[in-house]
């Protein structure tokens, strides 16, 4: 027995999925407006003034570090002062959209390669 495609509940959970995306778009512009506030904030001056990536711990001048979300805007994480690190854009440009555990991972990836290479 076959079944009766429903063209009409098809659409509507079609457009219910695209809702859901121009939603998230809207989101993650609404987030990066809201970052680029907090960017010329007291607050942020602040957290760079040590000049130190939170990822990897480099000292590097305060204007040159980039502010990341910890939880990236594309994977749900908002521009809220407690998602927000400073990073150096080396580490920004490799963590990317990945989740802090799954930098974790890339970083003892990494490490374990370094360890290897060097037959420790």
């Amino acid at each position: 027995m076959t079944k009766k495609f429903d063209r009409k509940k098809n659409n509507k959970a079609r457009k219910k999925a695209i809702g859901y995306l121009v939603n998230d778009e809207r989101e993650i512009i609404r987030g990066k407006e809201k970052a680029r506030k907090l960017r010329d904030s007291a607050w942020w001056r602040k957290k760079c003034a040590p000049g130190i990536c939170s990822y990897c711990g480099k000292k590097v001048p305060p204007d040159e570090l980039t502010m990341d979300h910890v939880i990236p805007l594309s994977r749900g994480g908002v521009s809220e002062r407690f998602n927000l690190v400073p990073a150096c854009k080396e580490c920004n440009n490799k963590k990317k959209y990945l989740l802090p555990v799954e930098w974790e991972e890339y970083i003892n990836g990494i490490i374990e390669k370094d360890n290897m290479a060097g037959g420790k």
